[in-house]
């Protein structure tokens, strides 16, 4: 194999261009990209001093010389300039020194072009501005950027009413908040409802980012702003902590965050105070800040993705948002408000669902949660020519589910069982994943115990009282 020709054709098609300068920092190898990032022809720009080639660059605002000066690496550095062409771009480079034999022959830089994104991380931040100065649905919008209170919280199971008292209970608290639950179950509307019930902060702004939609090359300027000078062709701007202040900052797939931004999320946490990329002047500000992710902490911390520390400081104020399985008998009154919901927004008259297609809903395990509930209870009302849901109108992927007829109990939702209260569907829905859980362990208490995360005695005790008889290893 010619390495050298596979090297030349996977040069010329990165999206990353390469360039490599000799200690004096004259050009001596540059790749350009299919893109142009820089607009040069790289046989011209060989033998030439980097400064002559970008003409926006000083020796104090140059990678590579600083890079040459100091001999450490700088990764990930965002730089604004206009290339030859008269382009403006903006670009994330990392340079790193070349090292032979203990002296310095040159330096090495990667770049690859971040313009659109930049763009895209100032319409965030000036979309956010707007956000809570704007209503876009006047009947329900409090004019701070949210749309959700507690009476939006819709459910009586005990955990839920368990959270909505404690939601009240911390409103006016300006501890942080750690929310975790899976996708779908409502935690940014958690987070609103404690924003709008503080009579501290409910006429403030409040600021939600989702940290995994945006690359760690821009977070930290979205929440921390940008000092003039920082980089080649930056203007002073506020971030979201500036932008919140007063208010609630929602940082949302925390674990989404670099770990090196975390620690600096976890300092503002501990002193109040941030710094803008590139500034030196510190500023205090007044912002409540939740966050929260899909996972459970203690699994994220092992995986390396959320630092301990920043946990313990958030962890002062934690929440589980259940799955809507594990409180089905919300699903009723969910469906009765989404039903009055579409019903008004769609111009529909659906008066009710049937008991049928009641045990189906009940008997589904919602992976996708509320959200995927309110979605599916959408669809059906866009749909159904009936007066009352029926199993017709429901989606085939829900009413597919099954489960093998075991112990006497038909687990076939096509065809569900009559049953007469709820306390005997809660029931009847428990044997069934229990007898799930069995089957997908062989048998085995301790696997099942596991999966189902509960005691092995509490499974124990709910086989005996479901009296299942199914072949069990006890071990």
């Amino acid at each position: 194999m010619d390495y050298k020709n596979l090297l030349e054709v996977i040069l010329t098609n990165l999206d990353e261009g390469i360039i490599v300068v000799d200690k004096n920092a004259n050009v001596t190898f540059f790749n350009e990209p299919a893109t142009e990032i820089a607009g040069l022809d790289p046989n011209k720009a060989l033998g030439k001093n980097i400064l002559e080639l970008f003409p926006d660059l000083t020796e104090e605002t140059s990678t590579f010389y600083n890079v040459l000066k100091t001999k450490k690496p700088l990764i990930d550095y965002v730089q604004t300039y206009t290339n030859i062409k008269g382009k403006k771009v903006t670009i994330v480079t990392s340079t790193m020194p070349i090292i032979q034999n203990g002296e310095l022959i040159g330096a090495v830089e990667i770049y690859r072009d971040i313009t659109n994104l930049k763009d895209l991380a100032e319409k965030i931040v000036s979309l956010q501005k707007e956000l809570y100065k704007k209503s876009k649905n006047p009947e329900k919008y409090s004019g701070n950027g949210t749309i959700y209170t507690i009476d939006d919280i819709i459910g009586k199971s005990k955990i839920i009413q368990e959270l909505k008292n404690k939601a009240l209970k911390v409103a006016n608290s300006d501890s942080p908040i750690f929310i975790y639950g899976e996708t779908g179950v409502g935690k940014e509307l958690f987070v609103q409802a404690i924003h709008n019930a503080s009579t501290k902060r409910c006429q403030k702004p409040f600021i939600a980012q989702n940290c995994a939609a945006i690359p760690k090359t821009l977070l930290e300027s979205i929440l921390f702003g940008i000092s003039a000078g920082s980089f080649t062709g930056a203007k002073e701007k506020a971030g979201l902590f500036e932008l919140a202040n007063g208010g609630t900052l929602y940082l949302d797939e925390i674990n989404s965050m670099d770990l090196e931004l975390q620690a600096k999320l976890l300092r503002v946490l501990q002193d109040g105070f941030i710094r803008r990329v590139g500034g030196e002047k510190a500023f205090k500000v007044d912002v409540r800040i939740t966050a929260s992710s899909n996972e459970d902490p203690k699994t994220l911390i092992k995986k390396g993705t959320l630092r301990q520390d920043l946990f313990y400081r958030l962890h002062v104020i934690s929440l589980y948002i259940p799955p809507l399985r594990e409180r089905i008998e919300d699903i009723p009154l969910l469906i009765e408000y989404y039903l009055n919901y579409f019903n008004k927004k769609l111009n529909k008259n659906i008066k009710g669902i049937s008991d049928d297609a009641m045990n189906i809903f009940i008997n589904y395990h919602w992976p996708g949660n509320v959200r995927e509930l309110k979605s599916v209870i959408e669809s059906i009302v866009n749909f159904t020519e009936n007066n009352i849901i029926k199993i017709e109108d429901i989606p085939e992927y829900i009413k597919n589910i099954t489960f093998p007829e075991e112990n006497g109990i038909s687990l076939n939702f096509e065809n569900p069982v009559n049953i007469e209260s709820l306390k005997e569907m809660v029931e009847n829905f428990e044997k069934k994943i229990i007898l799930l859980a069995l089957q997908k362990s062989n048998g085995n208490l301790t696997s099942a115990s596991k999966m189902l995360k509960i005691p092995k005695q509490t499974l124990h005790n709910k086989i005996k009282k479901y009296n299942i008889k199914k072949k069990i290893d006890y071990t």
